[in-house]
């Protein structure tokens, strides 16, 4: 067969078929993400946990929180996969094609890829590939926010779209990225001497407080609730790892609690702002008015004069 019986010049043929695409691929990328990301987790050794407790650094988290962070990760793209075979709305479609389209795809691979270069320790190539991962979801990310805005006109957009994509961005950004660029520069402490834990403290200062400033900015711009949540697990999973040096563990916890209130306080001062746009109410006019004789202007009102 020389050529399709269909015309692929036309866009949205060419959408529909991007869609279709993305129903396989996009399923089929992240059953490979979560059974490699399990095997390197429980069945090859050393797992990806005892290489974390193998390479101590001033911020290094809770294990076992962060693999639940993931495992929500894993069920939010199940919800977004099954979106993406059952969405209707033409602004939805945009939204799966345009907008996150095979970088969700390229994503689930890195972080397979991540998880066996991660228990080999060949931590360069972990940290080039976190670097990838960040720049894949942050792209999708800022098209998503610019270009399809959330709206609650489509919850289910904001539920199985926008949230998936902020919640699996925060993980690499603020935690992963930055521990495996310690390893790699050997900012580590030797796991048999834990009394030299307060090593590298200002730069694990350094990271935790520039990457919290910025989810900071954009849950006071943006009234983020997905990145206010993962903000605040992220923190949590840090400060609950001990030992940690007072500059990383002070700041933690300071995030821990400005996060979920600059949620609140923004929220609140947005619906008061709201609700003084729209000025006083309109009462209804009395009854005795619908009835009052209609006078010509020059003539005077006796009963203003009472």
């Amino acid at each position: 067969m020389d050529s399709l019986p269909v015309d692929t010049s036309n866009p949205a043929v060419r959408d529909y078929l991007a869609l279709i695409r993305l129903q396989v691929l996009t399923p089929l990328s992240l059953l490979i993400n979560i059974v490699t990301v399990f095997v390197c987790a429980t069945i090859v050794k050393p797992t990806i946990g005892d290489i974390t407790k193998l390479y101590p650094t001033s911020i290094t988290f809770h294990p076992g929180l962060v693999a639940v962070y993931v495992m929500v990760i894993y069920v939010a793209q199940v919800g977004y996969c099954v979106l993406l075979v059952f969405a209707r709305k033409a602004e939805t479609k945009k939204a799966l094609v345009k907008a996150v389209g095979l970088s969700l795809v390229l994503a689930n691979w890195t972080m397979a890829f991540w998880a066996i270069a991660w228990v080999m320790r060949l931590f360069i190539f972990s940290t080039v590939l976190l670097g990838i991962l960040v720049v894949l979801l942050a792209y999708s990310n800022v098209v998503l926010l610019v270009y399809h805005t959330p709206t609650t006109e489509r919850p289910l957009d904001m539920m199985l779209i926008h949230a998936p994509l902020r919640f699996f961005f925060v993980l690499p950004l603020s935690l992963m990225f930055p521990y495996s660029l310690f390893i790699t520069l050997g900012l580590t402490y030797p796991p048999s001497h834990p009394e030299y834990y307060d090593r590298y403290a200002w730069p694990g200062f350094a990271v935790m407080f520039s990457a919290n400033l910025l989810g900071l900015a954009v849950i006071a711009v943006g009234r983020d609730i997905t990145w206010a949540v993962a903000a605040t697990w992220i923190c949590v999973s840090e400060w609950s790892a001990r030992p940690k040096p007072m500059p990383v563990y002070a700041t933690t916890i300071l995030f821990t609690v400005l996060h979920p209130l600059t949620l609140l306080v923004t929220m609140m001062y947005h619906f008061l702002s709201q609700r003084g746009r729209r000025g006083p109410i309109a009462l209804p006019a009395d009854d005795d008015d619908h009835h009052r004789p209609l006078r010509r202007p020059q003539e005077v009102d006796s009963d203003a004069w009472a």
